[in-house]
């Protein structure tokens, strides 16, 4: 009697049915949940890089100079860097004095990735600069000598986001000019990511469609060096994105700090870590070729030492047998453009 009333047709399709609710829809519904929220996540942690076209596992590096413009040696240093190693950008500071010398290289090359560093500090002790538009019309921006400040919480302390704006829209047009083709902006001692004056860097960037220095992504680096940034990097980010500029996953800083004569080691042992996405890889480079240098500022051999890495061939070697992108601001912002025009 029991068994007939699973072998009754009737009986037998409604305890099939049964079977199904409880059973098999149930687990159905929980693996389309599962696959659901597993296409969710992988949207959220899409890596800057993949946005712009690399593939998920792409790791993608931009080997940067800064400082160019400051010296004659930091101008040797960023095109040697360039021209003889796997630097692939530099950015200039347009108030200092030696950038009628770069300014003349990008005339005659202009297929290199050059941008404006952005300039608000003037730090070293017998060598200063000052603002572009004069103390007169930015005076929260200089100290008492008329120089810019030597350091960057006097520059959020005395200077207003208006004089900011003013001042950095004047180096990018001066920088273009006199014949620079600016490929992209980013910040001299991380000056313009203080919080009162983020939004004016980040403003005038979108604003005159250049990139800007802007990291979003994994943040590894930037996790390790300044962690407490990182809700308003991934805000910032995003208003760059969507106004259609790219956008970096990470910011790596540290070899300013590593000693000179083991930064290729450090920096190929960074690589080997680095997780996929795009990030910028900031140097500092100069040749001692300049005798001025050493009366300017000590940081003639980490300097140097960061050249020096930028030509290693091991360098070069590594970055072959692993597969690792180098890429140019030009080549970023030609990707998102792209894109756009999707």
């Amino acid at each position: 009697m029991f068994l007939s009333r699973f072998l009754n047709p009737v009986t037998h399709g409604c305890v099939a049915i049964a079977y199904l609710l409880m059973n098999v829809i149930p687990t159905l519904g929980q693996e389309v949940r599962q696959q659901e929220n597993e296409a969710k996540r992988a949207k959220r942690t899409q890596s800057y890089a993949e946005r712009l076209g690399w593939g998920p596992k792409d790791r993608v590096v931009l080997f940067h100079t800064d400082d160019a413009g400051m010296s004659h040696a930091s101008n040797l240093g960023a095109i040697k860097a360039l021209e003889e190693g796997v630097a692939k950008s530099f950015s200039i500071m347009m108030p200092c004095s030696w950038v009628p010398e770069i300014s003349e290289y990008v005339r005659n090359h202009p297929e290199v990735d050059a941008g404006v560093h952005l300039t608000l500090t003037s730090e070293w002790k017998n060598y200063r600069w000052r603002p572009i538009l004069g103390e007169d019309t930015v005076p929260g921006l200089v100290d008492a000598e008329g120089y810019f400040w030597d350091n960057v919480a006097q520059v959020a302390r005395n200077a207003s986001p208006e004089h900011v704006e003013m001042e950095i829209r004047a180096q990018i047009k001066r920088a273009q000019a006199v014949g620079i083709p600016v490929t992209h902006i980013d910040s001299h001692m991380g000056a313009l990511f203080q919080p009162v004056f983020v939004e004016k860097y980040i403003q005038v960037g979108i604003e005159m469609d250049l990139p800007i220095l802007i990291a979003g992504g994994h943040l590894e680096s930037i996790k390790k060096e300044n962690p407490y940034t990182i809700p308003l990097l991934r805000g910032l980010a995003k208003e760059v994105w969507d106004a259609g500029l790219p956008v970096l996953d990470d910011v790596h800083t540290a070899s300013y700090g590593w000693k000179p004569e083991e930064k290729t080691d450090q920096l190929i042992d960074y690589l080997k870590e680095m997780p996929p996405g795009v990030t910028e890889v900031i140097l500092h480079c100069s040749v001692p070729e300049d005798q001025v240098f050493p009366e300017i500022s000590g940081s003639g051999p980490t300097r140097y030492g960061d050249y020096q890495v930028m030509v290693d061939p091991r360098l070069h070697e590594f970055l072959e047998e692993n597969n690792i992108h180098v890429t140019t601001w030009k080549e970023l912002k030609a990707r998102r453009k792209a894109i756009l025009k999707k």
